[in-house]
């Protein structure tokens, strides 16, 4: 798994350093964008392929997205921030790092660190990508995360009994899945 997640960021890494300055900064916009949706929908996934038995997890995760989502729209109302572009008034706090961090510490919390870490990785650059394009300040993105992990850490349970491996070698790039009973 080790080697796989640093061939993704480097591979990454890569493609962005070889693209001019506007396009790069385009193309982390749009990646952060869309980071900010795969993160949840990977934790949806996970809930749904493979707690067949019990649809707590499915719940647990909509119960810390509704939650942080409703708590950083309303603040975005109340505090009617201008962002860094200029653009107005809705920079403070930051829903795409409000999300994309629900969803990582909603798959920390239930299903554990060895799958986390890469899950935090992709929140943290969903949050730079934001600031990057110059639509947050960083107290925006940081206050988004902080909503969003603090509110998988009130309705997220660890799932027992099941894992994923991933693996990969020369040869393939694959997951193990196995549960007990």
């Amino acid at each position: 798994m080790k080697k796989f997640s640093q061939a993704v960021v480097g591979g990454l890494i890569a493609s962005l350093l070889l693209l001019s300055p506007a396009q790069a900064k385009k193309t982390t916009e749009k990646l952060g964008d869309a980071g900010a949706v795969a993160i949840p929908l990977v934790a949806l996934g996970a809930t749904l392929l493979h707690e067949q038995d019990t649809n707590d997890g499915t719940i647990q995760l909509i119960e810390s997205l509704a939650s942080s989502t409703a708590v950083t729209l309303a603040l975005k109302q109340v505090i009617d921030k201008r962002r860094p572009n200029g653009e107005c008034c809705d920079s403070f706090p930051s829903g795409h790092s409000t999300v994309a961090f629900a969803g990582a510490a909603f798959i920390q919390k239930r299903y554990g660190w060895e799958y986390g870490i890469p899950a935090y990785l992709g929140a943290g650059f969903v949050a730079w990508s934001r600031v990057d394009a110059d639509k947050h300040h960083v107290e925006d993105v940081v206050a988004g995360a902080a909503i969003g992990i603090l509110a998988s850490y009130v309705f997220t349970e660890p799932y027992k009994g099941f894992t994923v491996t991933p693996e990969a070698s020369a040869d393939y790039i694959g997951v193990h899945v196995s549960a007990t009973w």
